[in-house]
């Protein structure tokens, strides 16, 4: 369970990161252990045992180049020059060590230990290499590998050492387009992933500079006029003008003035019209790469009713742009009986962690304010979790009584 919790906990970028890893780690432990496997049988046990060790401390190296070069490929940290100087020499080092331990075929066979051996390390090398330095420098290095193994070949007398060259040779064209092509995937997503955080905060970015464009252009010109004939009122009650009075009067009102306007602003911002919420919902989740179905509109409803439940959409849809990696969103606007309306945003993609293990969701500041404004009006909001990586969030609001409901007056 804990291992399922931490996995949904992961985004979506996070979790095609440990896949990508995965492979390579895998393909580094599976390449040598195989070999090793048909080498064991052509060597003695201590030359194996030997083999076994010296091959797994390869392997462990390359292991910690393909760490560090996913990292620097990612942009986290500079080139491991060390590591890569490391993991070239020791597979040099292993080379030149094995054809010495090994210089003649195995007998009944086409080649000998020393084959198996340059063949693992140059497999491992190249898995490394392609999360750390580009294909150019992969294809030279595995040039370099087929020209050894050719030569190795033909000095034990093999009747066609071009055959091993050349299954070599495919072996690391394969493993440089597939490995690269994940190490180029792995850069897209993590991209990705920082465009649509961007995305979000750009648009509560963009909302606020809105609202304080608005608010400076009512209240600053406001405030300017009111400094100015405060001013000449003070000016003229020092003179013992009686027009002083008649300023502060016009100071009065142009304050009243102001307020209504700033009302009206407010008012504006605070007003959410629930089919303008929706179609806005459906074109920013898409352009984050969300899916969203919408289900039903706010026609027929009265504009308290749709006001409010366009606040609910508005929320709804920046908690799953902030705090999801969903594929999917569906928004459902239904009537579950005469007297009620329930609007319903359920998403997929939801990290799970020590606050949202039970069904219920602990309310954040934004869901907190929503549950106030709807239950002002008669109203509730549930947010639960769905199996195994849903959310789904409820606000329920009474309807007002028709006038046929109300009965003659």
């Amino acid at each position: 369970m804990k291992a399922m919790a931490w996995w949904r906990s992961r985004s979506q970028a996070a979790r095609f990161d440990l896949c990508v890893r995965a492979t390579f780690y895998v393909n580094l432990v599976a390449v040598p252990l195989l070999v090793w496997l048909g080498i064991a049988a052509e060597v003695s046990m201590t030359a194996a045992w030997v083999l076994a060790v010296l091959i797994t401390a390869h392997t462990v190296l390359c292991l910690l180049l393909v760490r560090a070069g996913l990292e620097h490929y990612l942009g986290r940290r500079p080139l491991p020059a060390r590591l890569l100087a490391a993991s070239v020499a020791a597979t040099l080092a292993g080379t030149a060590a094995a054809v010495l331990a090994f210089p003649n075929a195995t007998p009944g066979m086409p080649d000998g230990p020393a084959n198996g051996i340059l063949l693992v390390l140059v497999v491992s090398l190249m898995i490394g290499l392609s999360a750390t330095v580009r294909p150019r420098a992969m294809l030279a290095a595995g040039a370099v590998a087929c020209a050894a193994t050719y030569s190795l070949s033909a000095a034990q007398g093999a009747s066609s050492p071009a055959a091993s060259a050349v299954g070599l040779a495919a072996a690391i064209t394969l493993l440089t387009f597939a490995f690269r092509v994940s190490v180029w995937m792995l850069g897209v997503v993590w991209e990705l992933d920082r465009s649509r955080q961007v995305q979000a905060s750009l648009a509560v970015a963009e909302e606020r500079l809105r609202f304080a464009r608005d608010l400076h252009d009512v209240v600053g010109r406001t405030l300017s006029t009111v400094a100015l004939k405060a001013e000449l009122a003070a000016q003229l009650a020092k003179r013992g003008r009686d027009e002083a009075i008649d300023e502060m009067l016009e100071v009065r009102r142009i304050a009243q003035d102001s307020l209504v306007e700033l009302r009206a602003v407010v008012g504006g911002y605070r007003t959410a019209d629930l089919d303008v919420e929706l179609a806005g919902a459906r074109s920013l989740l898409a352009s984050a790469g969300i899916e969203c179905r919408v289900i039903g509109d706010g026609s027929g409803l009265p504009a308290e009713i749709q006001g409010t439940l366009g606040w609910v959409v508005r929320e709804g849809t920046t908690n799953v742009l902030r705090h999801s990696e969903a594929r999917t969103c569906t928004i459902t606007l239904r009537v579950p009986s005469g007297d009620a309306i329930a609007l319903t945003l359920e998403n997929d993609g939801v990290a799970g962690g020590p606050a949202a293990i039970g069904d219920r969701v602990r309310f954040g500041s934004g869901l907190i304010g929503l549950a106030e404004r709807i239950a002002g009006l008669g109203g509730e909001v549930v947010a639960e979790r769905r199996r195994p990586d849903g959310f789904r969030l409820t606000a329920r609001l009474p309807l007002p009584p028709t006038a046929d409901e109300e009965g003659p007056a």
